[in-house]
C-alpha cells in the first residue's frame, strides 16, 4: 500500500505545472550560480597554483553551489510540500484515504516517501553539474559525497516539516507560509547564537545551518547526521498524530 501512495504522490507531483516550473527554475538558477562558479576559479587557478595546499575545485566550486542549493530549497520545499494534505482536506479527499485499508504509518509514510523521492530527482539534477566537471578536472570525491549527503539530509529534514504543516490547514498557501517561517527561524537563529551568552549552546544546536557546515568541509559527523533524523521523525511522528486525531473526529 505505501509503494502505491508514493505511486500516487509522484503522479499527482509530475502532472502539477507548479512542479515542473520549480524543477526548470532551480536548475537554471543553480546552473547560472555553477558557471559563475567555474568562471571565478578559472580567473583564480594562476594565483592558487602557487600555493602547494591551496583550495581546489571541489571547494571553490562545488561546495559554493551546494550552500546556494539550500538557500533556494529553503524557498522551493514549502511550495512542493504545501498541497501534500491540505488540499486533500480542502477537497475532502482525505476521508477516501481515511476510509482505505491505511494504517496511519502507511498514510504518513507514502505522502512523505512521495515528496522525497520527487526532491530526489532535483537532487540528482543538481549532482550533474558537479559532475560534468570530472570531464576536464578531478574532483575530491569524498568532499562531493558529504556535501551531497548533508544536502539530502537537508531535504529531508525541510520535507518532514512541510508534510506536518501542510497536515494542519486546508489552506495550501497558509502551509507554505507557515512552513517557510519555522525553516527561515530555524535557520537564522545560528547568528543569535553567535558569542557564549546563556542559551547559545543550545541555540547552536538547533540551527539548522549550523550542522550543514561540517558536511561542507568533508566532514560526517554522526552527531550532525542524528539531529537532521531526530528532526525529521519528530515531524513525522507529529504527523500521525495529526492523521490519528483526524481519525476520530470522522
Amino acid at each position: 500500500m505505501i509503494r502505491a501512495l508514493v505511486k500516487r504522490e509522484l503522479r499527482s507531483l509530475f502532472v502539477s505545472p507548479l512542479a515542473w516550473v520549480i524543477l526548470a527554475v532551480v536548475t537554471l538558477i543553480l546552473g547560472w550560480i555553477f558557471l559563475l562558479q567555474v568562471d571565478l576559479f578559472l580567473r583564480i587557478m594562476p594565483r592558487l597554483a602557487l600555493y602547494r595546499h591551496g583550495a581546489g575545485v571541489t571547494a571553490l566550486v562545488v561546495m559554493p553551489l551546494f550552500h546556494s542549493a539550500i538557500v533556494i530549497l529553503l524557498l522551493v520545499i514549502p511550495l512542493l510540500t504545501m498541497r501534500l494534505v491540505s488540499e486533500e482536506r480542502r477537497q475532502k479527499t482525505l476521508e477516501l484515504l481515511y476510509a482505505a485499508p491505511l494504517s496511519t504509518l502507511d498514510l504518513v509514510c507514502g505522502k512523505y516517501l512521495g515528496i522525497l523521492a520527487f526532491l530526489g530527482v532535483l537532487l540528482f539534477l543538481i549532482f550533474l553539474m558537479p559532475l560534468s566537471l570530472q570531464l576536464g578536472t578531478h574532483l575530491d570525491w569524498g568532499l562531493v559525497a558529504s556535501g551531497l549527503l548533508g544536502l539530502f539530509l537537508v531535504m529531508a529534514a525541510f520535507a518532514a516539516a512541510g508534510l506536518y504543516l501542510s497536515s494542519l490547514t486546508e489552506q495550501p498557501i497558509v502551509a507554505a507560509i507557515s512552513t517557510f517561517g519555522l525553516l527561515l527561524f530555524l535557520w537564522i537563529i545560528a547568528w543569535a547564537a553567535k558569542g557564549h551568552g546563556p542559551g547559545s549552546h543550545v541555540l547552536r544546536y538547533a540551527s539548522l545551518l549550523n550542522h550543514f557546515q561540517a558536511f561542507g568541509r568533508g566532514e560526517v559527523r554522526m552527531s550532525d547526521i542524528a539531529y537532521y533524523l531526530i528532526f525529521t521523525l519528530i515531524f513525522l511522528i507529529l504527523t500521525g498524530r495529526r492523521f490519528d486525531a483526524d481519525h476520530l473526529e470522522h
